[in-house]
């Protein structure tokens, strides 16, 4: 193979990162804002790893670890492509989704690609011959428990030609000073084996950033300041009481004609025999902006009689079915709680159609969503009878202030429907609308 290693390092990593690249300490922390570059640091460092191992004819192996296996291949595993590419070595490697792998053709060495959500599962891999182990977004994991039980796995499994397993954690700070994470790494701040670095945007002295993300971010800093201080600072701003700003949903009365609708979709929050169900209908328009068109509701709170889940089922397909005619689209996406199976079979059974159940997180990360596509300025209400629900809703959507000095913030669950239903929206088409996770 090529003895040479063709990469200018100057011109591929800012010079924030120097002490981050060069440190010999076991344990890095990287965390930050979006955007600051800090998981491709950490991907050329890898792949400099492995390529200085092959170039000795020695086997080295790395772990690379998400929260969840499906976000690996549009993260990690692209992440670590990229820097391949960067090297001019992708011809030497030959790759494999399932299991996802990328393999030295030569030696054998591989960039392994796990998932955290299952420990024990994890834990259990022999591979040999590791030389580097990196959490990416670290802050999803459930808890530091997982560190615990995965790290010491793989240091057992020390390449001999390497004094050190360097284990890398990169992550963006959570808004809430008591997550498990941020308290973590306050404690790792006095330990001599850990190397923290702090890094935004702004450090980027080498021009990554495009003109279109700076404008992107600018719009992030003039509509909600706090949410671009946590999400392109890194800061640690706090959860507050209030879940959204309230004036970030821009009421119109028409859709602009320079504005027109590409794509329909609707989400259902399925209540039960004291809770409502609504279904929301939304567009999102040729420049990306997403407009809540119509909203059914129905709460069976204080009926004696309440519909049973034939009438239901009943209402919601003439939602649809009514939404679709008045823009002369079908939907591309249909989404419903999870949680729900009743209505949902109720539906199929009558209409032929199954919703897509969304994967749920914690409630603070799907709301972080809705934040996100809020702060960019993207959400427009129309202004009908139909919509106040969501409206109000939305503007009295609160934290329980009892759980915000824990790790769990909980919101309070009352009139949270159309906000339960949105957020399920905005999750389960994060990749349609736009939204980086």
């Amino acid at each position: 193979m090529d003895r040479q290693i063709k990469i200018d390092v100057q011109a591929n990593v800012n010079p924030h990162f120097r002490k981050m690249w060069i440190t010999q300490k076991p344990y890095i922390i990287a965390k930050g804002g979006r955007g600051s570059f800090k998981s491709s640091v950490i991907s050329l460092r890898l792949v400099l790893n492995m390529l200085k191992q092959v170039m000795n004819g020695h086997k080295a192996n790395v772990i690379c670890i998400r929260e969840n296996a499906s976000y690996l291949r549009d993260s990690v595993y692209n992440q670590i492509l990229w820097a391949l590419n960067i090297f001019h070595v992708s011809n030497q490697f030959k790759t494999r989704v399932s299991p996802m792998q990328i393999i030295h053709k030569a030696t054998g060495s591989t960039f392994y690609f796990y998932g955290a959500d299952d420990p024990m599962k994890l834990k259990s891999n022999t591979v040999g011959n590791v030389i580097n182990v990196w959490f990416e977004e670290c802050a999803n994991m459930k808890n530091a428990t997982v560190f615990d039980q995965v790290i010491p796995s793989f240091i057992r499994q020390k390449s001999q030609w390497i004094d050190t397993v360097q284990v890398y954690f990169s992550y963006n700070p959570p808004k809430n000073p008591y997550d498990w994470v941020n308290e973590w790494v306050t404690d790792k701040e006095n330990d001599p084996d850990y190397f923290i670095d702090t890094s935004t945007y702004l450090d980027d002295e080498l021009g990554f950033t495009t003109d279109q993300q700076l404008k992107l971010i600018e719009k992030y800093k003039e509509n909600d300041p706090d949410y671009y201080r946590w999400l392109y600072l890194g800061e640690v701003v706090g959860l507050g009481t209030n879940v959204y700003n309230f004036d970030l949903f821009k009421k119109v009365d028409q859709i602009p004609d320079n504005d027109y609708l590409t794509d329909l979709y609707f989400s259902m929050d399925i209540g039960h025999d004291v809770s409502a169900t609504t279904c929301g209908a939304y567009g999102l328009s040729v420049n990306g902006n997403l407009y809540v068109l119509d909203t059914y509701y129905y709460s069976p709170a204080g009926k004696v009689n309440k519909k049973p889940p034939m009438e239901l089922a009943q209402d919601v397909h003439d939602f649809v079915e009514r939404t679709c005619d008045k823009y002369d689209m079908d939907p591309v996406n249909m989404t419903a709680d999870s949680a729900d199976g009743a209505l949902d079979n109720q539906y199929y059974s009558m209409f032929g159609i199954h919703w897509h159940k969304v994967a749920k997180k914690k409630k603070v990360e799907m709301i972080d969503r809705v934040q996100d596509i809020l702060a960019q300025g993207r959400i427009f209400v129309l202004d009908i009878d139909d919509n106040q629900v969501f409206l109000s809703e939305h503007r009295d959507y609160r934290w329980d202030e009892k759980t915000l000095n824990g790790d769990d913030p909980k919101v309070i669950k009352e009139k949270d429907h159309t906000c339960d239903q949105f957020m399920y929206l905005c999750l389960d088409n994060e990749r349609d609308f736009g939204l980086k996770w």
